[in-house]
């Protein structure tokens, strides 16, 4: 355990949350090994970014975790309910929208997702318009209830809900602003997608939004690439000559981000490179206090299921510096939280925090007794 704790967090006695996340929960619908062009029947998820985060704090890492999103009151709108109940995420920050029968005026976002297999890639079709998350306005979410009243110790969102639409970027910095007003630590998943700004103001409103989440930001997760593309930072050769599992790309941007946005406490990504969509090498780094910490590389990692392993990392970074383990657990206990979260189907984690620890201390896939 550290003696210097990395993050200021709010002592746990004082507060009704461990984790808040804000985002889009969404069906996802598993064509198992099959493809989803020709399925006749899929398996059914829950998943969305943020949410993931909040159930794996939860399920592996017993903590006490609330979403606060948007549902239709309808069969599907409670079919996410359900999952979420079983998942362990308080629902008391949901906004429930009134379904006109139809979904034209709101809806589930689904997502179809095959897992992918060899040569394969993984697939994901979304079919997401018009859904309940996608239509929050500031004023909906009672912030101050929810980080005032309640007490939060750790808030997590992301670039994916930020950029659905202007109004889910305006609940973003208008959840930002009271969770900092109250002390919450605040931590982002930069994950830009390029559809999703294209008809929005493409490079250029990202970076602009993404700099103002920057500033009210302690923990910032993102890729080379994220750097670059939401945050304005700049490489020579970005990518160019290095494998994706050199860490020598974010050594150079990290640094940049901190001096651009000194409330940066830490600064973590994955490094990834995929063989095939069944075996990718997978590790981590990180930086914090000045130092970079890098989780050992897992060469050859067997992938069941790659979807929703950085949420897992994400969220066991943020058990490890909650429980002030220190920078090095914290991105052992991310990176082997992910790698086992990709061993099993769907976005969420299926983990238990022994399975982690185990893995962290160099245990095999021997038998568990």
């Amino acid at each position: 355990m550290s003696d210097k704790p990395i993050l200021n967090l709010r002592p746990a006695a004082e507060t009704r949350w461990d984790c808040a996340a804000l985002g889009e929960v969404m069906l996802r619908l598993d064509p198992g090994d099959g493809r989803v062009r020709n399925a006749r029947q899929f398996q059914v998820w829950e998943g969305g970014g943020e949410y993931n985060f909040a159930r794996g704090m939860s399920k592996c890492w017993g903590k006490r975790a609330t979403v606060a999103t948007a549902l239709p009151d309808s069969d599907l709108g409670w079919l996410v309910q359900d999952l979420i109940g079983q998942g362990g995420v308080d629902m008391s920050h949901v906004v429930w929208r009134q379904f006109d029968g139809l979904g034209r005026n709101t809806r589930v976002g689904l997502n179809f997702t095959e897992r992918g297999f060899g040569v394969r890639p993984a697939l994901g079709v979304s079919d997401r318009a018009n859904s309940a998350a996608s239509q929050l306005r500031p004023g909906e979410i009672d912030w101050e209830r929810l980080f005032g009243e309640e007490g939060v110790r750790w808030f997590h969102t992301g670039g994916v809900f930020t950029a659905l639409a202007s109004n889910t970027a305006e609940v973003v910095l208008e959840a930002l602003e009271v969770a900092k007003k109250h002390g919450v630590i605040v931590s982002f998943d930069q994950n830009y997608r390029a559809s999703l700004w294209k008809d929005r103001g493409g490079l250029d409103a990202a970076q602009a939004l993404n700099r103002k989440i920057a500033a009210m930001t302690d923990v910032m997760i993102g890729n080379d690439h994220d750097f670059v593309v939401c945050l304005g930072m700049e490489i020579d050769g970005l990518a160019k000559g290095l494998e994706p599992t050199d860490p020598a790309n974010f050594k150079t941007l990290a640094p940049q981000a901190v001096k651009a946005f000194p409330n940066l406490k830490v600064l973590a990504t994955t490094l990834r490179a995929v063989r095939s969509a069944s075996v990718n090498d997978f590790g981590a780094i990180l930086w914090a206090d000045g130092a970079f910490y890098e989780a050992p590389m897992r060469d050859g990692l067997a992938i069941y299921d790659r979807i929703g392993g950085g949420d897992g990392f994400a969220s066991g970074l943020a058990y490890a510096l909650m429980e002030n383990l220190g920078p090095q657990a914290a991105v052992d206990y991310g990176a082997a939280h992910a790698a086992l979260a990709m061993t099993t189907p769907g976005d969420t984690s299926m983990v238990r925090l022994k399975e982690v620890e185990a893995l962290v201390k160099g245990a095999g896939a021997r038998v568990i007794r």
